[in-house]
């Protein structure tokens, strides 16, 4: 088959030529008669068919110089077409420069037929140049490197002359659709708004029929709110409106899709004139109707449109009137559903839905939709903990709804905002003034002022959709209208406006309203302001204590306050001494162990965190004076009638986790003796406690308390205590007696031993058998009896190790106090059980030697439990088994003065050491209390 005849125009260099001599000359030549078109209509033709769409033609045609002639083409068919009638034929930039200057256009009217009167239509063959030189224009201009060149060759005002000056919907279109290409790199977007086109396109969105270009108008203003500030200027100059009002006319799919981008585009951070607009046109009902469009692209544009439209508080009364509530409402729980998306889709969802809280009517709507619910779950999520300020501030709007409230406490709002107080969450972003709630909405006419009424009136008019806007409402329907009063005189402190639960961040300051800021005082108003706001409001019913009185809510109260960097909120403190003084809450502060929580928190500087390691934090000042002062509110309490009736019936007839925690809590906050001996001696609440100690903890700090408590009432019993004796001097710097048996033991013994004792060992130790004799009844008989062993030099002493029978022959030659009792006693730190000091003391009792008992017990205390030993060492000390040591053991636990901390690891390590047989422990602690052993002999062993 013969190859296709080659032409002209299929050569680039052809069809540049053309090109070029055309911008050179003009837009006339001779037509081909052949072909009735001209060689540059056919260059043209060619350029666009063939050479641009061609793979790299793009590329080819900028490097061979054909952006050039081309944009030259286009500036002589600009100053060839008519202009309009209100500027000469050459005025074209002025008119653009005084469109650019002239701010914002007004509202499009009927355009169309203006414009076909006043701008004649252009010839057909300079209609048909320009249209085939802006779609090879526009072709370029969708590469980047063309797009930078046309910009630096000044192409952008030849475009915006031509938009003002032909007004062809073909030309408009292929204009429009050129300049949105070039708005797609920043500088020139800049360019071609400083060139004042965007008054030309928002014009052409009224005076426009055709859909292809109003699509092409859209798409260049969409590229064109490339920044804060160009969607700022677009908005000011009106471009919005006609949006909204095209997207409210119901347009072909094409359209909508193109409007609802555009519109997501210029409402991202909406501005105020952004919401007016698009409320003024109509928009909100067709967006919350395209919600549920079924092109995702469209519903997904809408539902963020929707989102942003939210931080303007003047459009969400409106838009909750329009549906807006529940579509967003519905599509934030379908994204945390199972198959939702991540969280990042989450975030302008979960903004919209705080902010939508803070006008009563929506909040209404909220409540009523599930959005409690959808909230306390984004609330209890450790992947939205960025989001948890925002969420808690926008709960405060429920701070008066008692309904909402009820439902949030039954959801367990209480312990998620204990929680938040101390959390690690930052601050919530910061909204403008115009998210503010559109109750009280801002005045803006600062020349007259408004009386509140109308104010009120003007509210509920736009959040009943009466009124789409405060633009449709005349201030000069206000009956109350007055000149603004004078201005005071020079004020102490400049007044700043009132702060609400919108402004939440650091160092701000929340006046009480209604006093004057010389007579109130400021308070902090940090990130915790709004969950402590909520927490004060539910500390104000009647029974708070199902929802404060627990243990994750004194926590975090107690946590904020103490671990707050600064001076923690006055009200924290307001809140916890609100509940200390309610007598309905003195029940629950006994069952959740909140009374010893306090003491131990505050008083003492023990945190849960803190135990049981013994990491030092001491009580600040300001601290144990709160938890005094709190504890001074329970003991008000608890010693009234009413207290005393709930303790009783607490006592007698709770269950038996309520009895143990009445026992432990009484010597914290009853001071009267008639009551506490009642309750704790007479009716056996003291034996209930210590009977406690060895079953499962009830709470993390159980044993804690329990040696706090014993402690507390063993100083009511003995109010007049003894003072700790100074630690005792160590026995081996004590003045040593003289040793009776270590004479026996030189190479020339005086006197000279009769008696031998072999040991299991081997080992030979020499001994005098009458002192042995008369030491124990055990050596009488064994010695100077009837036994063989009478008669024997050399006497067997089974299961008996050196260092266990050196401190019982030290005893049997009459030493006492040479220090061979502590031979056998290990050190700190290490276990007695099984140690030779068990041993030795095994032996004493086998060879019933008391004394010698008793010598090696005091070693065991004095080297365990004195100033070397520590907690760890009473549990060691209380397996031996011995009663003067769990005696010993009881009293180094209770003594006064010792730290809390140490007292209750000695205690943790009783209760270990007893296990199961808690006999011994209780009746040794119940001694101690009591002060039974108080001057009797076993006291020396108290150090």
């Amino acid at each position: 088959m013969a190859a296709a005849k080659q032409t002209l125009t299929d050569s680039l260099s052809f069809c540049l030529a053309q090109l070029t001599a055309a911008a050179g000359e003009g837009l006339g030549g001779g037509k081909d008669t052949a072909t009735n078109e001209t060689p540059l209509g056919r260059a043209l033709l060619a350029l666009r068919t063939r050479h641009v769409k061609a793979a790299g033609g793009i590329e080819r045609f900028r490097a061979r110089g054909g952006l050039r002639p081309l944009l030259a083409l286009l500036r002589r068919a600009a100053a060839a077409d008519p202009a309009p009638s209100q500027a000469g034929p050459g005025s074209a930039p002025s008119s653009v420069e005084s469109a650019t200057s002239a701010g914002p256009a007004p509202s499009p009217g009927p355009a169309p037929s203006a414009a076909s009167s006043s701008t004649p239509s252009p010839p057909a063959r300079l209609r048909k140049t320009l249209d085939l030189a802006l779609s090879i224009l526009a072709n370029c201009c969708t590469e980047g490197a063309c797009r930078a060149e046309v910009r630096r060759l000044g192409g952008i005002l030849p475009l915006v002359t031509i938009l003002q000056c032909v007004k062809t919907d073909s030309i408009q279109n292929r204009t429009a659709r050129a300049l949105g290409n070039l708005a797609m790199e920043p500088e020139s977007c800049g360019d071609i708004h400083s060139a004042g086109a965007v008054p030309l396109l928002v014009d052409n969105l009224t005076a426009c029929q055709d859909s292809q270009c109003l699509q092409s108008v859209v798409r260049a203003l969409r590229n064109l709110a490339d920044s804060p500030q160009h969607r700022l200027a677009l908005a000011q100059q009106g471009a919005v409106r006609p949006l909204a009002e095209l997207l409210a006319a119901a347009p072909d799919p094409a359209l909508t899709l193109a409007l609802v981008r555009a519109l997501l585009e210029l409402s991202r951070g909406c501005s105020r004139a952004c919401a007016e607009q698009l409320s003024l046109g109509g928009a909100l009902g067709p967006l919350v109707s395209l919600a549920s469009h079924p092109k995702k692209a469209v519903r997904e544009a809408t539902i963020l449109i929707l989102a942003n439209l939210c931080a303007q508080g003047l459009v969400r009364p409106a838009l909750g009137n329009a549906g807006g509530v529940d579509v967003l409402l519905g599509e934030l729980r379908r994204r945390r559903g199972p198959n939702g998306a991540g969280p990042a889709s989450q975030q302008p969802l979960v903004r919209a839905v705080c902010l939508l809280c803070r006008e009563a009517i929506n909040r209404a709507r909220l409540r009523d939709a599930g959005g409690l619910e959808l909230l306390m779950g984004l609330l209890r999520d450790p992947r939205a903990s960025a989001w948890h300020p925002r969420v808690v501030a926008a709960l405060v709007g429920f701070l008066y709804d008692t309904g909402a409230l009820g439902r949030l406490q039954a959801l367990g709002l209480v312990p998620l905002l204990a929680g938040q107080l101390c959390g690690d969450a930052g601050d919530e972003e910061e909204e403008g003034r115009e998210a503010a709630s559109w109750d009280f909405p801002e005045e803006r006419t600062p020349d007259r002022a408004e009386a509140g009424s109308f104010r009120s009136l003007r509210s509920w008019l736009i959040s009943e959709g009466y009124a789409a806007g405060p633009g449709d409402i005349s201030p000069d329907w206000s009956p109350e209208r007055c000149p603004p009063p004078p201005p005071p005189p020079e004020p102490a402190e400049p007044t700043s406006p009132t702060l609400g639960p919108t402004s939440l961040r650091t160092p701000r300051t929340l006046r009480t309203p209604g006093r004057s800021p010389a007579a109130a005082a400021e308070e902090p108003w940090g990130r915790e302001g709004p969950a402590l706001l909520l927490l004060s409001r539910f500390s104000q019913a009647p029974d708070p204590s199902g929802a404060l009185v627990t243990g994750p809510a004194l926590c975090g109260l107690l946590a904020y306050v103490t671990g707050s960097p600064g001076p923690p909120s006055p009200r924290a403190l307001r809140i916890l001494a609100r509940l200390t003084c309610n007598p309905a809450c003195l029940e629950a502060f006994v069952r959740s162990y909140g009374a010893a929580l306090l003491r131990a928190w505050l008083v003492l500087g023990v945190a849960p965190d803190d135990w049981p390691s013994l990491r030092a934090r001491p009580a600040r000042r300001q601290h144990r004076e709160l938890g005094e002062m709190l504890l001074q509110n329970l003991t008000v309490q608890a010693e009234s009638p009413f207290g005393v009736g709930a303790l009783t019936h607490l006592l007698l007839s709770g269950s038996p986790e309520d009895r143990v925690a009445c026992a432990l809590t009484l010597p914290f906050i009853c001071r009267k003796p008639s009551l506490w001996r009642r309750l704790l001696l007479d009716q056996g609440g003291l034996r209930l406690l210590l009977s406690a100690l060895t079953r499962p903890a009830p709470h993390p700090l159980f044993l804690f308390f329990a040696a706090d408590s014993l402690s507390c009432l063993q100083g009511l019993l003995s109010p007049t205590v003894i003072p700790a004796p100074p630690p005792p001097i160590p026995l081996d710097l004590d003045p040593p007696s003289p040793c009776l048996y270590e004479p026996l033991l030189g190479p020339a013994p005086v006197p000279a031993p009769d008696l031998h004792f072999l040991l299991d060992s081997g080992l030979r130790l020499p001994a005098q058998r009458a002192a042995s004799a008369t030491a124990s009844p055990f050596f009488r008989a064994l010695l100077a009896g009837s036994f063989a062993e009478a008669q024997m030099d050399l006497v067997p002493l089974r299961g008996l190790s050196p260092s266990a029978a050196w401190p019982i022959l030290h005893h049997l030659h009459g030493c006492r106090g040479c220090g061979a009792a502590l031979r056998p006693i290990p050190p700190p730190g290490q276990p007695l059980l099984g140690s030779e000091a068990e041993e030795a003391l095994e032996a004493a009792g086998r060879f019933l030697l008391p004394g010698l008992e008793e010598e090696l017990e005091e070693a065991v205390g004095h080297i365990h439990l004195g100033p070397h030993g520590g907690p760890e060492s009473v549990g060691e000390v209380f397996r031996l088994g011995r009663p003067r040591l769990v005696a010993h053991c009881a009293r180094w636990t209770l003594g006064p003065g010792q730290c809390p901390r140490k007292r209750a690891l000695a205690l943790v390590g009783l209760v270990e050491a007893a296990g199961e047989e808690a006999g011994p422990l209780t009746e040794a602690l119940l001694a101690v209390v009591m002060g039974v052993e108080l001057g009797a002999k076993g006291s020396r062993l108290d150090w």
